[in-house]
């Protein structure tokens, strides 16, 4: 596999959920980029919204990616995170309503939502949530999570039971759960997407806040993501998706975790705009990460370029794109992704 191809593989691009434009098919076809992030809202169903999976994802195969097809992805939390609707969609409630449920209630529904995304091609739903919210009162404040019903409730117990029901429902249905925010957005008052500055000043290494994405890890969860905000208490020094304390040492040392590391979107959101673009996906792969997400399409080549560029000039990052590289190879062949 070329330099190039590899460091497709290492990012996931958006493409309208409605139909791919352009730049998403300038990215797969171009610049071998080798995962999609299905994005935006359709109502279609799934004959309607599985004609577009598939058009987008024929596009990753054959000779351009030595016959490795694409991680498809969505947003499929519930309420109001729900981007595949319509006919053979169920409506998922908010996380916070789902978080009533029992759990093996919770888990029998989340089997049942994963089935119907795997019937339209999509292999990696971009949820649960497992960020805590520190309180009811607090959620209004929560921009991020709170204020939207995200959380599973208020207690690292609560969402780590949730959570982990909805994940292993997914698995159940043959769609990989990508357990997000970490370390944990519930305690901020900005969203990451449209503000930038956004800092959590209390959660510390070994906050008990932590604890749902231990148990998830521990469950086997082969996704995470990584927040956007700053914690300065962890790391002083760099935002999340810049910061080896936070991937490198927290996640895959204090968690253990082994699986597929990816960023939130690095494109389009606010907090990371002082970031030149080129700079970026660069800076998540020199953390720790393994994968990273650009939810604006118009500027995933000035991403895919500086990690080129950089792997060129830099051995030691070449390196780490290696193993990235090995890690979503060895994520695609255990679930039949490489002819």
């Amino acid at each position: 596999m070329s330099l190039e191809q590899k460091v497709g593989q290492l990012l996931m691009v958006s493409t309208p959920v409605t139909g791919a434009d352009a730049n998403s098919l300038y990215a797969v076809d171009t610049l071998y980029v080798g995962n999609v992030f299905m994005k935006g809202r359709s109502e279609a169903g799934q004959a309607g919204i599985g004609a577009q999976v598939a058009a987008i994802s024929g596009h990753v195969s054959g000779a351009r990616t030595q016959g490795v097809r694409a991680f498809v992805a969505t947003d499929q939390e519930g309420g109001f995170v729900q981007i595949m609707r319509g006919a053979g969609f169920a409506q998922i409630p908010q996380a916070i309503e789902q978080g009533h449920l029992p759990a093996k209630t919770l888990l029998a529904d989340a089997t049942l939502w994963g089935q119907q995304l795997a019937s339209v091609g999509v292999n990696v739903n971009l949820a649960p949530v497992m960020d805590t919210v520190p309180s009811a009162a607090f959620a209004p404040q929560n921009a991020p999570i709170g204020a939207f019903g995200r959380e599973y409730g208020f207690t690292p117990g609560a969402v780590s039971s949730s959570g982990l029901a909805f994940a292993k429902g997914m698995l159940a249905a043959g769609v990989d759960p990508t357990i997000k925010h970490f370390p944990g957005l519930g305690r901020v008052t900005l969203n990451t997407d449209v503000s930038a500055g956004v800092v959590d000043n209390s959660t510390t290494r070994n906050d008990a806040f932590i604890g749902p994405f231990q148990d998830a890890v521990n469950a086997g969860v082969p996704w995470l993501m990584i927040s956007n905000a700053s914690y300065p208490l962890i790391d002083p020094d760099a935002m999340a998706p810049f910061s080896s304390v936070i991937i490198h040492d927290m996640v895959r040392g204090d968690l253990g975790f082994k699986g597929i590391i990816v960023s939130d979107d690095i494109c389009d959101a606010a907090q990371v705009s002082a970031v030149p673009v080129r700079a970026r996906g660069v800076g998540f792969i020199r953390a720790g990460g393994t994968m990273a997400l650009c939810t604006n399409q118009t500027l995933l080549p000035p991403m895919y370029a500086g990690m080129l560029e950089t792997a060129q000039a830099d051995p030691g990052f070449a390196k780490q794109i290696d193993a990235a590289t090995l890690l979503v190879l060895q994520a695609k062949a255990a679930k039949g992704l490489i002819d």
